[in-house]
């Protein structure tokens, strides 16, 4: 059920975001045939006035097709209702209503969570909590080694204490970073039993030291009924801005940091299976999971890249600087490539991911 969740999701932020390009154009008069979710063998369809809607059998995609690509319409090629004889502020409201429809989602959804779930406030306990490492590596990792393990709490490093506060998450993975090939002590927390370990970390490519465990705050989240409407309003906004500038961050590091980063880049199946943990950990977790996917589309979108609401753009930028559009033959080679490219991409992030999953189901199974 939790991966049918996930997948639900994907596919209402697909819907969203094809919703507003269908809007856009629908408000402008501007004629739409088709409204598809999804791609693949038709469900089913309803043919309305003017546009046929229709669900797919592939969920993770969808399109909103205009009459101008249609060699079968009977419009005329000069009526000024076809998109692509509409001025370019018009063509650019429809291009980008996509990308706008998927951020006020983001940030309406995050509403929802806050006022459902309540403002969280973190209580924290003393030291730094290790989370699991990769099972498919653990018996790499330095600090499984060193005899670390899984919800171990670090309560001090180097002889200094780690108090109830989120510094104390900063402060060992400073001391971890700064200290590559130089052993440090770590004073471990488990269940009833104190230990003393002693860690030597490995220097990665960027000289920092690493140990191959996973840390995070020892706190827990409590929450509390917002005092007011207008509280809502401001920790969802604040929440939006942070997710959103995170993911602008993480996208300006896949550019200037392409060779460390490109293995951080998840396909659809690594989405699918993060969205389930968190629906199986709790179902308000799927509304935080929305928020972020619905952000990431839309800045996914928004990148200046061929068969991309911002390649679109991107001609339109270009027409409105030269008087005129790009020949109709440069336009349909750049989209082609780009089309392939991004399909590439995507089966090699399909292929990547099932052979990942398919190792560690094999792995589990040999525990058992």
């Amino acid at each position: 059920m939790s991966v049918l969740a996930a997948i639900s999701v994907l596919a209402v932020l697909i819907l969203v975001h094809e919703f507003g390009h269908f809007i856009a154009a629908r408000s402008q008069g501007i004629y739409v045939n088709r409204f598809s979710l999804g791609f693949g063998p038709v469900l089913w369809k309803y043919q309305g006035p003017q546009t046929e809607y229709a669900i797919r059998a592939f969920p993770l995609g969808g399109f909103v097709g205009f009459p101008d690509d249609d060699p079968d319409s009977d419009i005329p090629p000069n009526d000024p209702n076809l998109l692509r004889n509409r001025p370019i502020l018009d063509r650019a409201i429809v291009i980008s209503a996509g990308v706008i429809a998927n951020l006020i989602f983001a940030y309406l959804v995050l509403l929802l969570q806050v006022g459902i779930v309540g403002i969280p406030e973190v209580q924290y306990q003393p030291g730094v909590i290790v989370q699991p490492v990769d099972s498919v590596n653990i018996n790499n990792s330095v600090a499984y080694q060193a005899g670390v393990r899984e919800g171990d709490i670090v309560i001090a490093v180097s002889g200094q204490e780690l108090g109830p506060s989120e510094k104390s998450l900063n402060i060992l993975k400073t001391e971890i970073q700064i200290h590559p090939n130089q052993p440090i002590d770590l004073q471990i927390q488990r269940k009833e039993e104190k230990l003393t370990l002693n860690i030597t970390p490995k220097p990665g490519k960027d000289g920092k030291g690493y140990v191959g465990i996973q840390l995070t705050p020892n706190g827990k989240p409590l929450f509390r009924s917002p005092k007011n409407p207008g509280e809502i309003f401001a920790i969802a906004a604040n929440r939006f801005q942070q997710l959103f500038l995170a993911t602008i961050k993480g996208f300006g590091q896949l550019i200037t940091n392409f060779q460390n980063t490109i293995g951080q880049v998840a396909g659809p199946v690594k989405i699918v299976q993060e969205g389930a943990k968190l629906a199986a950990n709790d179902s308000t977790n799927l509304l935080f999971f929305a928020a972020i996917i619905s952000i990431n589309l839309a800045v996914i979108n928004i990148l200046p890249l061929p068969a991309l609401d911002g390649g679109q753009l991107a001609f339109l930028l270009i027409e409105g600087i030269l008087g005129k559009p790009l020949p109709n033959r440069i336009q349909e080679s750049v989209m082609q490539t780009g089309l392939v490219l991004l399909l590439g991409l995507g089966i090699f992030l399909i292929v990547k991911e099932t052979t990942q999953l398919t190792t560690q189901l094999e792995w589990v199974q040999k525990l058992l």
